[in-house]
């Protein structure tokens, strides 16, 4: 048996009595404990050369955290909404305040960047083993990983969306909690029909009509978008597998330019901008086309061109979707021009720049890549995806009152939650976005937040990861298992 406990056996090892108490006190301790409390717990993924993704995506995740709980409290902020002042550009309306400057703003709004960013990892690493077995010739094997992803892709989406929508509903009737939105059923049972709704028509891909979001959880409108554009990387993949690298990459190019010139699918075209950064995998084989074998020279300037140019594209003004506004948004309006026909919503274009940009350029700046890979970047990156999960239930629960509790509150408060008022009253002056009032709340909501992604990461999505492996493994036909 060795160093192998089995569950009832009890056994003296080290001086430790070990058996399934033991056990599940330690299975206890490791859910409930913060891994960046823990010593060492991410040095092994420094050591991967694209770790600096991870850290990216956790960084990413946080701007969305920051950005909806800049404009959750101040519903009322100067009559129009703090998100007049945030999502517009710096002076638009003669407005000057210090969190609308260009570059600065994203660090207070920059949730709409941080999806685009999200989407261009996903088509990067959705992509990534493919396109080595694409490049090996492989094209066996690559059929088998194609099947598995597919397969796979949606179950892990949605599972830990369906999962930890049910048990924040759940709450609501369970505990009595009250919710500014949205509106609460008058018992489980309808919420649980209602949701069933809701859900189904959420999670079909090819739905033609209905919201983008569930109102539960609104920051899940990206779940869809992302699964629609994995397809359009798997399919992508397979279609261009037999082609010669030149024509692979153009066809690349050709479904980016696609999506964002021709159609509106602005989405489409970062999932493939992530697979054309594919080019690393050319790189590394000495294979690229012999034109980025010439600007070798200059890629220092290039990539932080790449690099100031997206910050400034990262805080387009994102309150409105009439171009009208743009042409009014001071220096905005002088690029307004590039936008193209085709897109609904313009700053998607300027944000597909920003992102790809980004990406582009994090891996031959050192220094910015090394801030990618410092430990608490690559520990937002492990619990990113239950972070954007649950950092709108913990904020419309536990945020919201604690925000009333220091002065931030709504007439809804006045009438369901009047004792919070005022309960611990701090100053609001001070720049926008940065009131004592409003940073005191965070030193509860960030670590508590942060605690609860990494327990669901830990019980919720890390198992579905492990389910959905399990089920297709057993699903597949005796003579695929051989393999």
């Amino acid at each position: 048996m060795g160093d192998i406990l089995e569950p009832g056996i009890w056994e003296e090892k080290e001086g430790l009595r070990r058996g399934p108490i033991y056990n599940t006190r330690i299975w206890l301790t490791d859910l409930l404990r913060p891994a960046i409390l823990t010593r060492g717990r991410g040095g092994k993924q420094q050591s991967r050369r694209t770790a600096y993704l991870d850290g990216l995506r956790g960084f990413a995740a946080f701007l969305v955290y920051w950005h909806h709980h800049q404009l959750w409290p101040r519903q009322n902020y100067l009559i129009m909404g703090a998100d007049y002042i945030f999502e517009n550009s710096w002076g638009f309306g003669d407005n000057w305040f210090f969190a609308a400057m260009p570059v600065v703003r994203t660090f207070f709004t920059g949730g709409h960047f941080a999806v685009s960013v999200f989407f261009v990892i996903s088509g990067y690493v959705l992509s990534a083993k493919p396109l080595s077995l694409i490049h090996s010739g492989d094209t066996a094997k690559l059929g088998d990983s194609l099947a598995s992803a597919l397969f796979r892709r949606w179950l892990r989406l949605y599972i830990p969306v369906l999962v930890t929508t049910v048990l924040y509903f759940t709450s609501w009737h369970m505990f009595g909690i009250w919710t500014v939105s949205p509106n609460h059923e008058a018992n489980f049972r309808d919420e649980l029909w209602k949701f069933y709704v809701e859900f189904k028509n959420y999670s079909f891909a090819f739905r033609t009509g209905g919201e983008d979001w569930l109102s539960y959880n609104f920051p899940t409108w990206s779940i869809p978008v992302e699964f629609r554009g994995s397809i359009i990387i798997f399919t992508s993949l397979l279609a261009f597998s037999r082609c010669t690298r030149n024509m692979r990459l153009f066809g690349m190019v050709g479904l980016i330019f696609y999506f964002m010139y021709i159609v509106d699918g602005w989405f489409g075209s970062l999932f493939m901008a992530g697979m054309h950064s594919g080019l690393d995998l050319l790189a590394r084989n000495d294979d690229l086309p012999r034109i980025f074998k010439r600007l070798e020279r200059y890629k220092t300037p290039i990539f932080y061109t790449f690099f100031v140019v997206s910050m400034f594209l990262s805080g387009v003004p994102s309150h409105s979707r009439e171009y009208e506004v743009l042409l009014k948004s001071p220096g905005w309006r002088h690029i307004a021009f590039l936008t193209p026909q085709a897109t609904w919503d313009f700053k998607w274009f300027y944000l597909f720049w920003a992102a790809v940009f980004m990406v582009s350029a994090i891996p031959r700046i050192p220094w910015l890549k090394s801030f990618f890979e410092l430990r608490f970047n690559l520990y937002l990156g492990r619990i990113s995806f239950c972070l954007y999960l649950i950092h709108g239930p913990v904020l419309w629960t536990i945020g919201d009152r604690l925000y009333v509790a220091t002065g931030w509150y709504r007439p809804e408060h006045e009438i369901n939650t009047p004792f919070l008022i005022n309960a611990f009253p701090m100053s609001k002056a001070g720049p926008l976005g940065l009131e004592p009032s409003f940073l005191a709340p965070h030193l509860i909501l960030l670590p508590f937040t942060l605690w609860v992604a990494e327990v669901v990461t830990k019980l919720i999505d890390e198992p579905s990861v492990r389910l959905v492996a399990w089920l297709y493994n057993e699903m597949k036909a005796p003579s695929e298992q051989q393999k």
